[in-house]
């Protein structure tokens, strides 16, 4: 009975080491990915048709976050929204099987200073149970007493209690094993069947191939097969090189998942990252097997493995196989298209944000909602000038191009709005809190700019149908107004797009001359009501025109006050407004005075 408790105990030991060592990733490679945050999208998009380029991208990248899924689900992500193309990712993929072998070089440091000589015991102060609770002190330090003013701070603390908790987990791990490896004749017999020919070999690989399915990390799995060698327990090559061949195929399984439900592309990029996993292990697997049908003995692959050699085997792997396959990249390409055909039905006029993005890298998704912002920017301003042209002379093409523009603004509307939201719910840097606080107060101001293009194209076909016209007085009033509404759309455009604060002053001062151009053409149009030269019905129309031209611009100050306050950290849009109206600053009187005099209707 007692051997049953300590067994029990052992397995639960075992368990919780694993747990904490896959937790303690996840908040490191969280807090790596937040503090990066959106250059890891720069990066990875400056991947081109040079697959070295892109080999390194994808290795450095993965080095960084200590993540080869992390990595491989922003590429399934990116290449799902259109961003990038497969024949840039390959070259990638590639990257990310070396990159991700870094991990079992920190996972081996606890067996730094076993069995260490006379003199060499200062190894020692380099095992994790030596400097790990400093680190996870100078982390809790960062936490509490640092993080209120900085949040980079607190983004350090947390990668420092992630490496401290990941260390813990892989002590746990390497102590609890001591008992299984403590039982020498059960052990040694399931050494001895993973050594067999024919099975051993290959229940090894699945086995491995399963596990790691199941946790979704290799580093995870590589770090219980070195907590078992620590731990004591002796395990010859001819098993350990199965078993380690499966961890890296079962890493595949998270770019599997992230692509179930996204368009073909993705699922492309998946299929990708598993052939090269499949065709590296193949060439690796295949000679073993062979040799290994000849070496009953164990003469070439029976000397024991330890945590180093795992690790150097690991990195040799990826390192020589991504060497081998590189140049075939066009084939890997070729062969997804082979496997993922295509299919019309599922193309679409505009890609959007993968949702796995959001969830594995909000920083990333939150780059990818600010680019499709500022598409939406420039789709929405340039219907709103198409509108404007086609108001005197009426051409039903344009007109349902701007039709079909507003329809895909209000999509882009829909699907930002619902990303931002859920992006808004992660563990996000300030910078990037902010700039979600811009997006969302942005999207719905251009999807109303755009439905107001509508509603002008709507007044055009009014004109058109009723064969009306404005008296000249009005037509030279409307015209002056028009080339404001396309001024303020396009320095309110430049300002979003480039982030350009002073051009963003600059809105404000523009829309008070448009609402003082449009108070004038109104009391005009009542001047020449009561003279005859203009009708009720002329001024219904007219009144129409204004009312859209004046929201224009209302919410072009909104966006322009957006991009101000995000600089200033605050959001109080009226607050601003009222002190730049009431404190007569000379900037905005000098602005104001300029386009006054630029847009006059004045003769």
């Amino acid at each position: 009975m007692e051997e049953v408790v300590e067994a029990l105990t052992t397995i639960s030991i075992l368990l919780g080491g694993l747990a904490f060592f896959l937790y303690g990733m996840n908040i490191m490679t969280n807090g790596l990915e937040r503090m990066a945050g959106g250059k890891l999208e720069t990066i990875l998009k400056k991947a081109s048709s040079n697959k070295v380029k892109g080999m390194a991208l994808g290795c450095g990248v993965t080095a960084v976050i200590q993540s080869s899924s992390a990595t491989t689900v922003m590429i399934v992500g990116l290449v799902g929204s259109g961003i990038m193309s497969l024949p840039q990712t390959i070259g990638m993929l590639m990257g990310t099987n070396i990159g991700t072998t870094i991990t079992p070089w920190i996972t081996a440091l606890p067996a730094l200073g076993n069995g260490a000589n006379e003199g060499l015991e200062w190894l020692n102060l380099l095992k994790p149970s030596f400097f790990t609770p400093i680190i996870a002190v100078i982390g809790v330090i960062l936490i509490m007493f640092f993080s209120k003013k900085n949040r980079k701070n607190k983004d350090i603390g947390t990668i420092c209690l992630g490496f401290a908790v990941l260390m813990q987990g892989m002590e746990l791990m390497s102590g609890s094993v001591g008992f299984l490896t403590e039982q020498e004749e059960a052990f040694k017999s399931v050494i001895d069947f993973f050594q067999t020919p024919y099975i051993g070999i290959w229940l090894g690989l699945i086995i491995a191939t399963l596990f790691t399915t199941i946790i979704q990390s290799s580093s995870a799995s590589v770090g219980v097969l070195q907590a078992l060698v620590i731990g004591g327990g002796l395990i010859p090559f001819k098993v350990a090189i199965p078993i380690i061949l499966g961890f890296n195929i079962g890493t595949c399984i998270t770019a599997v998942i992230s692509s179930l439900g996204a368009n073909r592309n993705a699922k492309r990029v998946a299929v990708t990252h598993l052939a090269i996993k499949l065709v590296a292990v193949a060439l690796c697997f295949i000679p073993f097997a062979i040799i290994g049908l000849f070496d009953h003995e164990g003469h070439i692959f029976g000397w024991n493995v330890s945590v180093w050699s795992i690790a150097i085997f690991h990195t040799l792997f990826n390192v020589v196989t991504t060497a081998i396959l590189l140049p075939f990249s066009k084939l890997f390409e070729k062969l997804a298209y082979v496997l993922v055909k295509d299919k019309k039905e599922e193309k679409d006029s505009v890609a959007f944000i993968d949702p796995i993005l959001i969830h594995q890298s909000p920083s990333v998704a939150l780059s990818e909602c600010s680019n499709l912002t500022l598409e939406m920017c420039k789709l929405s301003n340039q219907t709103v000038v198409t509108a404007i042209d086609n108001l005197y002379s009426y051409n039903s093409k344009l007109a349902q191009e701007i039709l079909d523009s507003e329809q895909l603004i209000d999509k882009y509307e829909d699907s930002l709005g619902t990303y931002l939201v859920q992006i808004s719910s992660r563990a996000l840097s300030d910078p990037d809190s902010r700039k979600i606080s811009k997006l969302l107060h942005t999207i719905g101001d251009l999807e109303r700019i755009s439905d107001h293009a509508v509603s002008i194209l709507k007044v055009a076909e009014e004109l058109k149908n009723k064969e009306i016209v404005f008296s000249a007085e009005a037509t030279k009033e409307l015209s002056i107004i028009a080339a404001a509404i396309k001024e303020i759309l396009s320095i309110t455009e430049y300002a979003f797009l480039e982030n350009d604060l002073e051009v963003a002053k600059k809105v404000e001062p523009l829309e008070q001359v448009i609402d003082k151009l449009i108070a004038t053409t109104k009391s005009n149009h009542i001047v020449r009501l009561r003279s005859g030269t203009c009708t009720i019905e002329l001024g219904f129309v007219l009144s129409d025109l204004l009312n859209n031209y004046a929201r224009i611009s209302d919410h072009c100050s909104n966006i322009a006050v957006a991009v101000i306050e995000t600089a200033r950290n605050s959001f109080g849009t009226h607050e601003y407004l009222n002190m730049v109206k009431s404190s007569h600053d000379e900037e905005f009187e000098k602005d104001f005075n300029m386009y006054d005099r630029k847009y006059s209707t004045k003769a």
